[in-house]
C-alpha cells in the first residue's frame, strides 16, 4: 500500500525545481497529505460497500502513520543512496540489505505504536499490543521493506537524470564558448584583411592625390571608432550594420569618386533582424575590388534585404567584370563569410554566387530570421 506514495514522495522531495528546502518539504507534505487522505477514502468506501462500520478516524490514523514517517526517512534513503552511487556491487548490497531492513523495522514499529496509541485496545477486537504486532507485522514490514527499495531506485533514477542533465548543459556551455571563440578569431581574421587593403589604397593616393588620401584616413578613423563600439557583438540589428556598412562606402567614394554609385533596398521588415556584425563589408569589398575597380567606366552597386517567411536574404550585386571562367575563388574575405554564417547556422544558412546576365555578379546570403535582441 505505501509503495506509490513512497515514488511520489520521493519524486517531491528530489525534484530539482524546488527553489528551496521548505518549499520541497511543503510539497512532500502536501502529497503524503493528498495521498493519505485518498487511502482514508478507498478503505472508508470499501467498508462501506462490504456492509462494516466505515471507521472514518482508524482508517486515517492507519494511513497517516503509514505514510507519514516515509517523509522524514526518504532523504536519509537518498543520502545512503549517494553515498553508494559509485561503488560496486558488494558495497552497495552491503550497505542497503541492512539498512532496508533497519529502516522498515523502525518505520513498521512506529507505524503500529502510533495507530495502537491513537486507536487503543478497546477499539479494535485483539486485547492486547503484542497480539496486535503479532497480527499485523509480517505485512506491514513487507511493505516497508518494498517501499525502501522504491524509494532507492526512484532517488537514484533522478540523481541520474539531474547528472544526465547538468552533463548536457556544461557540453553546451562548452559548445558555445567554441562558437564564440571561433567567432572571434573570424573577426580578428577579418579586420586586418580590411585595413591592409584600405591603407593599401590611402598609399597609392599619397602622392598623387594627398587631399582624398587625407579624407580617406579620416573616414577610415570613423569606420574603426564605430567597429570598435561593437567589437564585442556577435550579431547586431541589420540598421546597425548598414550603418558600418555606409561608413564604409564613404571610405571607397573617396577613392572611386564619381565612378561609383550604390542604391540600397531594404524591406522595412528585416532592418531589426539579427545579423552577424560585418557579414556584409567584405562582401561589398570583393564587389568593388575584383568587380568595379578595374572597369573603366562607372559602376553601380545594389545592396537589397528582404524576409521570406523565416528566412532572411541580404544581397550584394555589381555590374562589374563579373565572375572569371573557372569560376569563383574565395580569398578571404569570402571565405571567412562562409565560415561564419556555418558557425553560427550550421546548414540552415547559405552563401550563393551568381554571374548576372548583364555583366557582373550577385551574391546572396539566407539564414534564419531572428529578431535582434539587445
Amino acid at each position: 500500500m505505501s509503495a506509490l506514495p513512497a515514488t511520489v514522495a520521493a519524486t517531491s522531495a528530489d525534484a530539482p525545481a524546488a527553489p528551496t528546502a521548505s518549499r520541497t518539504g511543503l510539497l512532500a507534505f502536501g502529497f503524503w497529505t493528498l495521498l493519505t487522505l485518498s487511502y482514508t477514502l478507498s478503505g472508508v468506501l470499501s467498508s462501506i460497500s462490504e456492509g462494516n462500520d466505515p471507521g472514518w478516524t482508524r482508517a486515517l490514523v492507519w494511513n497517516a502513520a503509514n505514510f507519514y514517517p516515509w517523509m522524514a526517512l526518504a532523504p536519509l534513503v537518498g543520502w545512503l543512496g549517494r553515498g553508494t552511487a559509485n561503488a560496486g556491487w558488494g558495497r552497495f548490497l552491503a550497505v542497503h540489505v541492512p539498512a532496508g531492513l533497519a529502516i522498515a523495522l523502525a518505520q513498521t514499529l512506529l507505524h503500529l505504536a502510533v495507530f495502537w496509541y491513537a486507536c487503543g485496545p478497546g477499539r479494535m477486537p485483539v486485547a492486547s499490543l503484542a497480539d496486535f504486532v503479532r497480527m499485523q507485522f509480517a505485512y506491514t514490514c513487507h511493505l516497508a521493506l518494498l517501499t525502501y527499495w522504491v524509494i532507492l531506485v526512484v532517488l537514484r533514477g533522478l540523481e541520474s537524470r539531474r547528472r544526465l542533465r547538468d552533463e548536457r548543459l556544461r557540453s553546451a556551455h562548452l559548445e558555445t564558448q567554441l562558437a564564440q571563440s571561433q567567432l572571434q578569431a573570424l573577426r580578428m581574421q577579418l579586420q586586418p584583411h580590411f585595413l591592409f587593403n584600405t591603407l593599401n589604397a590611402i598609399s597609392a593616393l599619397a602622392l598623387a592625390d594627398p587631399l582624398r588620401a587625407r579624407l580617406m584616413i579620416a573616414r577610415l578613423s570613423d569606420f574603426l571608432r564605430m567597429t570598435l563600439e561593437q567589437r564585442h557583438a556577435q550579431q547586431v540589428p541589420l540598421a546597425r550594420e548598414m550603418e558600418f556598412l555606409r561608413c564604409y562606402l564613404a571610405i571607397q567614394e573617396v577613392r572611386f569618386q564619381d565612378r561609383l554609385s550604390t542604391r540600397l533596398a531594404l524591406a522595412e521588415d528585416t532592418l531589426h533582424a539579427a545579423v552577424p556584425s560585418m557579414i556584409l563589408q567584405p562582401l561589398v569589398e570583393n564587389a568593388l575590388r575584383h568587380g568595379l575597380l578595374a572597369k573603366p567606366e562607372p559602376g553601380r552597386l545594389h545592396i537589397a534585404s528582404r524576409r521570406d517567411g523565416e528566412l532572411l536574404h541580404l544581397c550584394v550585386e555589381d555590374d562589374g567584370l563579373g565572375l572569371p571562367p573557372e569560376g569563383p575563388a574565395d580569398g578571404v574575405g569570402l571565405g571567412n563569410t562562409r565560415a561564419r554564417l556555418q558557425v553560427l547556422f550550421g546548414a540552415a544558412a547559405r552563401m550563393d554566387l551568381h554571374r548576372r546576365a548583364g555583366g557582373g555578379t550577385r551574391v546572396e546570403l539566407c539564414f534564419p530570421f531572428r529578431e535582434h535582441v539587445a
